[in-house]
């Protein structure tokens, strides 16, 4: 099934790989957008991240999506490497991906100074992935978050997942009464995909950030919370939710918090510094709202709200929606899309 590793198998894995060395700060694990290296007066921050089924502004989101990373761990992105897999030979798609990464990075203010690039014919798109770079004087883990912290989530929820909506399944969300105008409205949000502006005004309040992507809010949320070994509650009327994200997804039945959500920031932020993080946030001109609290991690049994597993399981649930737990991390809503195009495309 293609998607994330399950936490546990994603945990195993990363386990069994690695060598012990002590300038690594923060090394792989669930939940973590990147590694931090010490190099003495600064930290390297280091992550990587493929793009795979994307098709129409690959070079864009992949140059965003690990940048972000960075960002959110502190870091001002400046290096990129990036390797490509082409299904093809067509001078036309080289060309494209070349630009929207050149054009994306230089907006960016990165440089791509490495990586690799092959036909891979098995592939019916093509497969990018992206690792970035940059230093930081305070690395922010995914996992900083303690009990009383405010969770903080700027832009809304599904951002990506709404311009890819509008693009590789434009005619999809026409076919099901989703109007032109707010098909061009959703497009323009590959604009909003970037997290830098509001992670540069809030890493001096936040004790940790991170990158919503695939599997979106509430797979963001379980990392957190998993790495932090805190329980995060949230309700659904307090996520904000743009027009075009509400009425594409509504539209092809996604929910806005089950799908990609590069674009937003998730941040905790000690309850006495919310008013001034959300002020500096505000200065950057990017929206943002309080959408849950931490816990701690319930220990023993009881209802829903207690955050223990509603299906019977020992393990507490993370994430506490709406006083419901949600014991899994949701697998992305998109691509049940993606697979009922290529099951179309491949029965045509």
């Amino acid at each position: 099934m293609t998607g994330k590793l399950d936490p546990e198998a994603l945990s195993e894995f990363l386990d069994a790989v690695g060598a012990d060395d002590p300038a690594v700060v923060q090394g792989a694990a669930y939940g973590e957008d990147a590694a931090g290296i010490d190099l003495g007066d600064r930290t390297l921050v280091v992550s990587a991240d493929p793009i795979s089924l994307a098709a129409e502004r690959v070079g864009h989101l992949g140059v965003h999506v690990a940048c972000n990373d960075v960002a959110v761990s502190g870091a001002d992105p400046r290096w990129l490497t990036s390797t490509v897999f082409l299904p093809d030979r067509d001078p036309e798609t080289r060309r494209t991906l070349a630009e929207q990464l050149d054009s994306t990075a230089r907006d960016v203010g990165v440089s791509i100074v490495g990586g690799h690039t092959e036909y891979l014919p098995a592939l019916d798109r093509p497969l990018l992935s992206m690792t970035a770079m940059g230093t930081t004087d305070r690395f922010l883990p995914s996992g900083g978050a303690t009990h009383g912290d405010r969770i903080v989530l700027t832009k809304g929820a599904g951002i990506e997942a709404t311009a890819i909506l509008a693009s590789d399944f434009a005619e999809e969300c026409r076919e099901a009464g989703v109007d032109d105008a707010t098909i061009d409205d959703a497009l323009g949000y590959f604009e909003d995909v970037s997290v830098l502006p509001e992670a540069r005004a809030l890493r001096e309040f936040a004790t940790a950030m991170h990158d919503p992507t695939e599997g979106g809010l509430l797979t963001a949320l379980h990392e957190m919370a998993s790495a932090a070994d805190v329980r995060v509650d949230v309700d659904r009327e307090d996520v904000p939710v743009r027009d075009a994200t509400r009425v594409c997804c509504d539209a092809l039945g996604v929910d806005p918090l089950r799908t990609f959500g590069s674009g937003a920031l998730l941040a905790a932020i000690p309850d006495e510094r919310v008013d001034a993080a959300l002020d500096a946030v505000a200065d950057v001109g990017v929206e943002a709202a309080v959408v849950g609290e931490v816990r701690p991690v319930a220990s023993d049994a009881g209802d829903d709200r207690s955050g223990r597993s509603n299906t019977g399981d020992a393990d507490p649930a993370r994430v506490v929606l709406d006083g419901v737990a949600i014991p899994e991390p949701p697998r992305d809503e998109l691509y049940a899309l993606w697979e009922a195009a290529d099951a179309s495309s491949d029965d045509a």
